[in-house]
């Protein structure tokens, strides 16, 4: 029997879910409920199906059976549903012959906001961007990509993160700083969900864990 409970307090509700590749399962009747406001970690070993888990609630994977809902609605399905939801479950595919700025720029005009407000150079700033602005996307090393990434990512308005291993590939410092940024996302009214396997970026983000392919 599910325990979730669907009303308008809860951004994902996730009942009975199930998913197969063939014969081989990777989820089978998970049930999870995330309140809109709060922050959940999924963790678990590797191909316990956490990365499946975040491709359902983005409407990316089509799962066996159950249900997924985000804020009352099938996820992925609608203009709107995007305008709510930022995600690093899928890497985008970056056009060739714009720069990591103009990147920036295209996806702050693209959601309504001015990209000279500031908000590109804070989170730049924030996330060790700064300084590669008139790099071409091809040209950065994994990390800069991975910090280029979760910058695109959060230099957008959204109600929902969808984070798949957000700490990879990140210094110390940076990782720190990433932690800041969500916890301040998640404390002025956004829903956070991630996937982790690091235990104490987990618990520096404040973000209770759920068990994915194991005893929940």
């Amino acid at each position: 029997m599910s325990s979730t409970t669907p009303d308008a307090d809860n951004a994902i509700v996730i009942d009975d879910l199930s998913v197969a590749y063939g014969s081989t399962p990777v989820l089978d009747n998970f049930s999870l409920t995330v309140p809109a406001g709060s922050a959940r970690a999924l963790t678990g070993h590797n191909g316990a199906g956490k990365s499946t888990l975040l491709r359902c609630v983005a409407g990316l994977q089509e799962p066996t059976g159950g249900v997924v809902t985000v804020f009352g609605e099938p996820p992925g399905k609608t203009v709107e549903f995007w305008r709510q939801v930022a995600t690093t479950v899928e890497s985008p595919s970056w056009y060739q012959g714009l720069t990591v700025r103009e990147h920036l720029d295209l996806v702050r005009v693209a959601n309504g906001c001015d990209p000279e407000d500031g908000r590109i150079e804070e989170v730049s700033a924030t996330l060790g961007l700064t300084g590669l602005e008139d790099s071409l996307p091809s040209t950065l090393s994994s990390g800069q990509r991975q910090r280029f990434l979760l910058t695109a990512t959060l230099v957008r308005p959204s109600r929902l993160l969808l984070l798949d291993e957000p700490e990879q590939r990140l210094d110390q410092t940076v990782k720190r700083d990433l932690v800041a940024c969500l916890r301040s996302y998640v404390a002025t009214g956004g829903t956070l969900l991630m996937a982790s396997h690091d235990e104490d970026f987990v618990g520096s983000v404040g973000a209770d864990r759920v068990v994915v392919g194991g005893h929940r």
